[in-house]
Order: structure tokens, then sequence, then C-alpha cells
């Protein structure tokens, strides 16, 4: 799953303002191995400033009608908003990628059953934080499933998403990271987001502000690459099936050849 933000204020540095930059962004993710592209339109990132519908949408929506034209591969729409979701599926998304696991928008999970698409829910502990983590995960992801399965939506279109770099501590993320496999146990698909995510930065060394004072050369979230490519590798020996990712045609490799080793070619 290659990203594409939409939203000028992206944690990793890759948010893009304009329509036609994204859609040439897509169309080389989709080039290098994407078999699906993600558009969100609101930063996810810790402390940052949630967006109205309306804004959400002038970003987004144009971008996923260009999109459904031009490329052949599924797009997803990153929102937890019931009408960001309805008009995008409209215009010609494919999936629901919903970060609060319905906890924001159960009607969600009605408009995945509507529509017919794939709905993944995360498992988010922004708010609520808490010691023991998997149990926490495994929880919030059994009531998200039996909340969508309620709703109408097919088993064989949910997906789960432990919820990388929300509402955990580093530490946490890295537990969780060891702990996927556990995830197994609910029977749906595992999607993992651990792309240029903080506890990378944080295990190696690299914060925010030693990017920018040390390797102001570098792109922002490239110091972060081999970090991430290990945890795409870890993340597939331990069960994940998607992994949603900002350097495709680097990631795309690491998924081959970690397939090959844990599924066989």
């Amino acid at each position: 799953m290659g990203v594409i933000n939409v939203s000028p204020d992206s944690f990793s540095g890759d948010g893009l303002a304009d329509v036609e930059g994204a859609v040439a962004r897509a169309e080389r993710l989709s080039s290098e191995g994407a078999d699906i592209i993600d558009i969100g339109g609101e930063s996810t990132r810790p402390a940052s400033t949630p967006i109205s519908p309306d804004e959400e949408l002038r970003r987004v929506i144009p971008v996923v009608e260009k999109l459904a034209h031009k490329i052949s591969v599924p797009l997803s729409v990153d929102t937890y908003k019931l009408e960001v979701a309805r008009q995008a599926l409209n215009a010609g998304a494919n999936m629901i990628n919903n970060i609060w696991g319905l906890k924001k928008e159960p009607r969600l999970a009605e408009l995945a059953a509507q529509k017919g698409v794939p709905i993944a829910l995360m498992s988010n502990q922004r708010g609520t934080p808490c010691h023991d983590i998997m149990s926490a995960v495994i929880s919030n992801l059994k009531r998200a499933v039996e909340q969508a399965l309620d709703a109408g939506v097919p088993w064989e279109n949910i997906i789960i998403d432990p919820g990388i770099g929300f509402g955990k501590t580093q530490e946490q993320n890295l537990e969780v990271l060891q702990r996927l496999d556990e995830l197994q146990a609910l029977g749906r698909p595992i999607l993992l987001g651990s792309s240029r995510k903080s506890f990378i930065g944080w295990v190696l060394d690299l914060t925010p502000e030693q990017r920018l004072n040390e390797v102001a050369s570098v792109p922002p979230g490239d110091q972060r690459l081999e970090g991430t490519a290990a945890t795409i590798a870890i993340g597939i020996a331990k069960g994940a099936d998607i992994v949603r990712v900002h350097d495709v045609k680097e990631m795309a490799r690491v998924c081959k050849m970690s397939d090959a080793l844990v599924r066989g070619m």
C-alpha cells in the first residue's frame, strides 16, 4: 500500500498541496509496485490540528477522481469522516482506511457494507493510554470487527491494523511489532503501518532536530528508510499481509524477499 498525503503537515515530510503532484506521485508508486494507493487529506501525526470535512473533501476528491481514470490499482481513502468516505467512494475509491476503528464514526461500517468495499480497522489508543498494550489492541480490534459484522460488512472485507504510533509509547510500538503474530488469532488480514514512524527515529537516535541539523541535505524520512525496511521484514515474518509504506520501490523489494523466505515464491 503506497501512501499519498495531500496534507501540508504530514509527519514524514511528503505532503503534497497540488492535485497534479499527488496524481504524479501515485502513478509513480503504482509503477514501482504498489498494489493499493492510500490517499489521505488530514495529517494523523500526534498533536496535529483537525481539519473540517469540507477542507478534507477539497484536498482528497479531485485526486481520487483523477486517479480513478489513470491507474488500475485499487484506491483507498484514509479518513474517519463519513461524508469524506462517501464522496471518495462515489468518486472511484475502492476501500476505507479508518484510523479510529469505528470509534469516532460507527456509520463508516454501514457505508462499507452498503458499497461492498473493504474496510481497514485500526486500534488507536490516543486518549486512552494503557499498560498491557497487546491486550488492549486485541480487545479493541475484536470490538471493531464485531461492530463491522453487525453493520453488515462481510467477513472477507474486514482488515485489521494494530495502529503503530497511535497512542502507544515507543516501547509499546516495538512490543506490538514483536508480538504481531498474536493478531493472527483474529483471522483477518493484518495491515502494518510502520513506515517512517517516530519509534524508528527513537531506536536509531534520529530525532527530528538531528535530521534538520546533521543531515539537512537528506529529504525528510530518508534517514528512517533502513529502519522501516527492518520493520517491514519482521512484520511480514510475524504475519503482516499488507504494509503501508512511503518508499514503495525499496519496500516492494523488501516484501518480495521476505515473502520468498516466509511464504515461498
